[in-house]
């Protein structure tokens, strides 16, 4: 008779989830020996500053391109890469935490395709909101409003649940709620600066793309514009 095998004590990672760990913590480790002078030789202590003036989200380009009509690949190109490009070591760690948490739990539940889908376009929104809506001047980088979009699909899963047992819907916001506060206490104590709104708008668009790709969903919403 063969045995059976005991399932594993922790559920291994989707794999999508780990390779977006991987480049998020991989660039920022290069960024970090670079600096110490560890590798790439002495251009390497200025990897981080280049890498801010490529690929980091500024909102007077946004400006620009609108009010020239011309949309460069190289600026474009920003709305996707900023979320790899970090100030420090601890924001990319943070980013890194809240990417393994929940992208694996919004993965498990939507697949990985929709898991990454949340994660690029809540990151794109996120640009747009910061652009649109400050006038702040300060490049926006760090992977924050993309994963503060998989904290809007894991409350739309929470809200969702909450639902099914008559419970208080209200009580999935309590994360964001959390961190919003968190956020404003360090602003207030050290000066706060506007990608707050980045981040904001990231959770929105993540709990608002849920509606969508959440299995099943598209042909919720379907039915429901049927039956209107």
């Amino acid at each position: 008779m063969s045995q059976q095998e005991s399932p594993p004590a922790v559920n291994p990672l989707p794999p999508v989830v780990a390779a977006l760990f991987l480049f998020v913590m991989g660039i920022e480790v290069a960024f970090s020996l670079g600096t110490r002078g560890l590798v790439g030789g002495p251009d390497a202590v200025g990897w981080r500053l280049a890498a801010v003036e490529s690929y980091a989200f500024s909102g007077d380009i946004l400006k620009w391109m609108w009010q020239t009509g011309q949309w460069p690949t190289e600026h474009l190109m920003r709305f996707v890469t900023y979320p790899f490009v970090h100030v420090s070591f601890t924001q990319a760690l943070f980013v890194g935490v809240f990417l393994l948490a929940m992208g694996k739990m919004v993965a498990e539940v939507m697949g990985a395709f929709a898991m990454l889908l949340v994660f690029v376009l809540s990151g794109i929104c996120g640009a747009l909101g910061y652009g649109i809506l400050t006038s702040d001047s300060y490049p926006l980088i760090g992977g924050f409003p993309a994963v503060y979009g998989l904290i809007g699909a894991f409350t739309f899963l929470l809200w969702r649940s909450l639902a099914l047992v008559g419970a208080n819907q209200a009580r999935a916001f309590t994360l964001i709620a959390f961190l919003m506060g968190i956020q404003l206490v360090f602003g207030l104590m050290f000066g706060m600066q506007k990608d707050w709104v980045a981040d904001l708008v990231g959770f929105a668009c993540g709990f608002g793309l849920s509606f969508f790709v959440t299995p099943g969903g598209w042909t919720r919403i379907r039915a429901r514009i049927r039956r209107g």
